[in-house]
């Protein structure tokens, strides 16, 4: 069956953010106020095969652990979906 990995990385809560901190700034300057943080991450779409959506997410973790993301500044989440 074929299934789709949806991963967001983020920044850990605990690091600096510069570009997040950037467009915060940048927010500001164009008048738009009200916004008291901003955190950039990334999204990743994987098409995986796999018997199970169990498995999906097995492989998809995997890619994650292995290459996808850096650990020691990230964290990541997945959701399968069909």
């Amino acid at each position: 069956m074929k299934y789709a990995a949806h991963i967001n990385v983020m920044p850990l809560k605990e690091l600096l953010d510069p570009q997040g901190k950037a467009v915060s700034t940048s927010l500001s300057g164009l008048g738009i106020e009200g916004i008291q943080d901003v955190r950039i991450g990334k999204h990743i779409l994987l098409h995986i095969e796999a018997a199970t959506a169990e498995e999906a997410k097995a492989i998809a973790t995997n890619a994650c652990q292995k290459l996808l993301v850096n650990r020691v500044m990230e964290s990541f989440e997945v959701t399968i979906t069909e």
